[in-house]
């Protein structure tokens, strides 16, 4: 493809060299470069890109996208593009390289700190039944259709995303449904996107390791509402404090959902049990098979904008009463014992403390909360002993165990954990660094109408420690003890 083409919707600050040369692949990764590629130099986190310019060269690169005026050499063959914002420039050709995918379906993003995995995973569910070729980008799978397509971050990076949502195009599909994370938003993943339309979840403590506080984390959220264009929707929940603030700025056809307040989709909650929940949406009565106050919510969210996407209210009603929990989120297995078990992805504090609320409206007085729970490695320290104080308040037991403890040490986390206990609450908490061992504790502790519930790892198959991922699944783990159980 012709570079004039690819950087079209840049915002070029100079070039120097052929800008009708041909590019014939293009990428931020120098260990991807071939002969004819086009390199766009990034600065991340760890690296920048502008370090690896001389190896892209020489790897054979013929175009050189930057954006800090740091080059000191200039070769003949190559043509130099500097640019404003470099991860802007790559959303925009990769975007170009893709053939403009994002307008030629209907994407809605998801974003907010909870939730987000079940609405776009229900949307894509919900739609699929209905006859409709769609797409799916989760932190669980990616999805063309239905084909399952393997995921590394909650949302990719622009030539990833991209390329699927071509995949999409090319395979029918109509509309896609996709998350969209803070990261993606603050590193412009999604910069050039076409979007028909965004849901706004909820906003509470998380990635703090990544943005300096609260107000940054909300601004960069409130920027993906800022940049939907006028003929999208934006729906927003309006009982979380902050929904109104997504609005302010958009150019979007602004919606609303509550379940406290008056909105345009509305619910309200009449009886809660561990198969579900007897529900009315706009003062239609049904029957969901989900859990918990916030999985209403999410219902609603899915509810409103299958809505605005023009979907008949009557068939949308209908699929809900159909649906299924998305793999990890509050995933109940039935021991032989009498207790029950719940696998839930509850990774933040409010994620957590909305989960053991859901468990302790449906027990109420007629069992214990066993809540088995760790923290990541290498993401937010702020939030760890608030995760062990939420699992204290709300469970008659606390076993703290290791998560995902990347390149940290499980001890230390866990010392981290246990600064936000008082020495009561320390007195009722197990330290079991082995998660494995603490399942099986757990287990052993439960009796008959007791509740055990194992949060933080959900759909996650693996344990990540020192770089390796090693197969690990909550689920499976619980499994295999309730055969045992089975036993005579």
């Amino acid at each position: 493809m012709r570079l004039t083409t690819l950087i079209e919707s840049c915002k070029v600050l100079s070039l120097r060299g052929n800008e009708a040369t041909e590019v014939s692949s293009v990428t931020a990764d120098s260990r991807k470069v071939e002969q004819g590629s086009l390199f766009v130099a990034l600065e991340g986190i760890c690296t920048d890109g502008h370090s690896y310019i001389g190896k892209a060269i020489e790897q054979g690169a013929t175009v050189i996208v930057y954006d800090k005026p740091m080059i000191e050499e200039y070769f003949s063959r190559v043509t130099y593009v500097q640019v404003e914002n470099s991860g802007v420039a790559l959303a925009h050709i990769a975007d170009a390289w893709y053939g403009h995918p994002s307008q030629q379906l209907r994407l809605v993003g998801v974003t907010g700190t909870n939730g987000k995995t079940t609405i776009a995973t229900l949307l894509w569910q919900l739609f699929r039944n209905r006859g409709y070729a769609a797409g799916l980008i989760s932190t669980v799978a990616n999805y063309v259709n239905g084909e399952k397509y393997p995921t590394t971050h909650t949302t990719p990076d622009p030539l990833t995303l991209n390329a699927l949502l071509r995949r999409m195009v090319d395979a029918g599909c109509a509309c896609a449904f996709m998350e969209v994370s803070s990261h993606a938003i603050h590193q412009k993943r999604v910069e050039a996107l076409h979007f028909a339309g965004g849901i706004f979840t909820n906003l509470t403590q998380d990635h703090l390791d990544y943005h300096k506080n609260m107000l940054e984390y909300r601004n960069v959220k409130k920027l993906f509402f800022d940049n939907l264009p006028a003929e999208a929707f934006a729906l927003t929940n309006l009982d979380d404090r902050n929904g109104t603030v997504m609005l302010q700025n958009t150019r979007a056809e602004k919606k609303s959902y509550s379940v406290k307040g008056m909105a345009d989709f509305k619910a309200r909650i009449f009886e809660k049990h561990f198969d579900g929940t007897d529900i009315e949406i706009n003062g239609k009565a049904l029957v969901v098979q989900f859990v918990g106050v916030f999985n209403v919510y999410n219902l609603l969210a899915v509810f409103g904008a299958a809505l605005l996407l023009g979907m008949d209210e009557e068939e949308v009603l209908r699929e809900l009463t159909l649906l299924h929990p998305v793999a990890g989120r509050f995933q109940t297995l039935r021991s032989p014992k009498g207790y029950t078990a719940v696998v839930d992805y509850a990774h933040t504090p409010d994620a957590l403390s909305n989960v053991l609320h859901a468990i302790h409206e449906v027990l109420g007085s007629r069992g214990r909360i066993i809540t088995v729970v760790g923290c990541g490695g290498n993401r937010d320290r702020t939030k760890r002993p608030i995760m062990a104080r939420e699992a204290a308040e709300r469970s008659d037991k606390v076993l703290l165990t290791s998560d995902n403890p990347r390149f940290e040490e499980p001890e230390e986390i866990l010392r981290d954990m246990t600064e936000g206990l008082t020495d009561e609450q320390r007195q009722d908490t197990l330290i079991i660094t082995d998660r494995r061992e603490a399942i099986k504790t757990a287990c052993a502790l439960a009796q008959g109408g007791d509740v055990i519930l194992i949060a933080g790892k959900g759909h996650e198959d693996y344990q990540e420690i020192r770089g390796v991922k090693y197969h690990f699944d909550d689920r499976e783990e619980v499994e295999k003890i309730f055969s045992l159980d089975r036993i005579p």
